[in-house]
């Protein structure tokens, strides 16, 4: 698509060369540990052929995702493709694979086995909460029961599916969650048993999703075995355009490199525009970097970063950043002043398109929601549109608030620039659906009787952040992602629509 990928200035390609010319010197203390000693004096000669920064107390430059899991790993450096073991800070699982996590760690720890430290891991039910389904309830049943056995600290229990409300310890989806009740921390490793689990990124941490094995073993030792990922780099400069979001800036890069062009690669988000946007447009940036097959997402800590964790946090943290020699894979430029409001089509998240040449596109529903675009500040964005519009919606609109807080703030937050009204009652407004019940919802399709569900074939504009067939229930259901601007333009229209037609 021409017009879009202008807006890469320029790719510099520095080759994998780069990355291994450090590595194989350390192959030679290695050998020199398992054989004889009379055998030390033939390896000598090789000692001239070290390079300088490997000996001594010269360090190799290294990424801020290298720097993190090198302390982690209680190692001086690291390169990519080195294999670690890595300590774990934060472990997190929640209603979906944390019970078959517990039955890993059970069968291979034994049944009365403790966890490695209760406080270290977040058990969080979040995803087929609000429904009838009977094994869906037993998943929450099971995290209960381990929860009370090892005592963990961190359990966001709910009982009452009747009313959220009266759940005091419920929080609601487990990427916000993290972030709202400071579990996110610069410098720190965290794992969790979703592949979002890298929106925490965002706070220039390591945090990568793992499978129910690995979390399993997690349990047990607070450990992990860990690839060392080469990083790709993304300088986004330029202002942002007050019609354009985070969710537009992902789709663009995974537009440009494709569903698998990260794959197991740690992408670093740098430039003036990234250091404008606030903690929650950074989450939405990390959060879809999976969609592009990346290992994890970081954005540089910085006193935005520092600001959100005031009154979030009081365990001492320690930020790390690339150094000015760190070697990255490859370099991608955008000047984001250029760029337009996207969606991803049907039913790829790198299959890129402007908005405004998807506007005969007739849909059926709307949903704004999920870890990716149900945050306070996704909800905030979307009412601005119907505040400048004055309209109400023309298909309809479905919105889950991320967490509890997401919601309180959606019914008592003012919103700029309405003379005091909050986003709820700009929504009622709209002739939007009440807000729901705060949960991952039909982002991930879940039992039938869930909110917002697509249980019929249907075309939809969604702040989620993947459109594969099914995803979001009948898998002839048709999902165009976009930002919260562009869901809430779309609703007023009953079209793809280029939020610029009401801001």
């Amino acid at each position: 698509m021409a017009s879009s990928s202008s807006f890469i200035a320029n790719k510099k390609d520095l080759g994998l060369s780069a990355l291994s010319s450090t590595s194989s010197p350390f192959s030679i203390p290695k050998c020199r540990k398992s054989i004889s000693k009379k055998i030390v004096s033939v390896m000598a000669p090789q000692q001239s052929e070290r390079k300088p920064a490997t000996t001594g107390s010269v360090k190799i430059a290294m990424t801020m995702t290298e720097k993190i899991l090198a302390r982690a790993s209680e190692k001086p450096q690291l390169s990519p493709g080195e294999n670690v073991w890595v300590n774990v800070d934060t472990l997190m699982t929640h209603d979906v694979c944390g019970p078959g996590s517990i039955g890993i760690f059970k069968r291979e720890f034994g049944d009365n086995a403790k966890v490695w430290d209760r406080e270290k891991i977040v058990i969080i039910p979040d995803h087929y909460i609000f429904t009838t389904d009977e094994r869906a309830n037993r998943n929450v049943d099971i995290l209960r029961d381990f929860c009370l056995e090892q005592n963990i600290k961190y359990f966001y229990d709910i009982k009452d599916l009747s009313n959220f409300k009266v759940n005091p310890d419920y929080k609601g989806v487990c990427h916000i969650a993290l972030a709202q009740e400071g579990h996110c921390r610069p410098g720190e490793v965290l794992l969790g048993t979703d592949s979002h689990t890298c929106t925490a990124g965002a706070f220039g941490q390591f945090a990568t999703g793992i499978g129910n094995t690995d979390a399993g073993f997690v349990l047990g030792t607070g450990k992990l075995l860990l690839k060392v990922p080469p990083t790709l780099r993304f300088v986004m400069d330029g202002e942002m355009p007050d019609y354009l979001l985070a969710k537009d800036l992902i789709l663009q890069i995974i537009g440009e490199i494709s569903v698998s062009g990260a794959t197991y690669k740690s992408m670093e988000f740098v430039g003036t525009t990234v250091e404008s946007l606030n903690m929650e447009e950074r989450m939405t940036l990390c959060n879809m970097v999976v969609e592009a097959g990346g290992k994890n997402g970081v954005v540089p800590a910085d006193s935005t970063t520092f600001k959100y964790l005031e009154d979030k946090t009081s365990v001492p943290y320690e930020p790390v950043y690339s150094d000015e020699q760190a070697r990255f894979l490859s370099e991608y430029r955008f000047d984001i002043s250029k760029l337009e409001p996207l969606v991803a089509k049907p039913h790829s998240p790198d299959n890129r398109a402007l908005a405004r040449e998807c506007k005969d596109v007739k849909i059926d529903r709307v949903y704004i929601g999920s870890c990716t675009g149900g945050k306070t500040e996704d909800f905030m964005a979307a009412a601005k549109v119907f505040l400048a519009s004055g309209k109400k919606v023309k298909v309809p609109t479905f919105l889950v608030p991320a967490t509890q807080k997401v919601w309180m703030d959606v019914y008592s937050l003012p919103v700029p620039g309405s003379g005091g009204k909050t986003c709820s009652q700009i929504f009622e407004e709209a002739g939007c659906d009440t807000p729901a019940n705060p949960s991952c919802g039909a982002c991930l399709g879940g039992p039938k009787d869930t909110y917002a569900r697509m249980n019929e074939p249907m075309v939809c504009v969604s702040t989620t952040n993947r459109n594969f067939p099914g995803r979001m229930g009948h898998k002839e259901g048709q999902i165009y992602l976009a930002s919260p601007y562009t869901a809430a333009a779309s609703a007023l229209t009953g079209y793809v629509t280029d939020p610029r037609e009401f801001l």
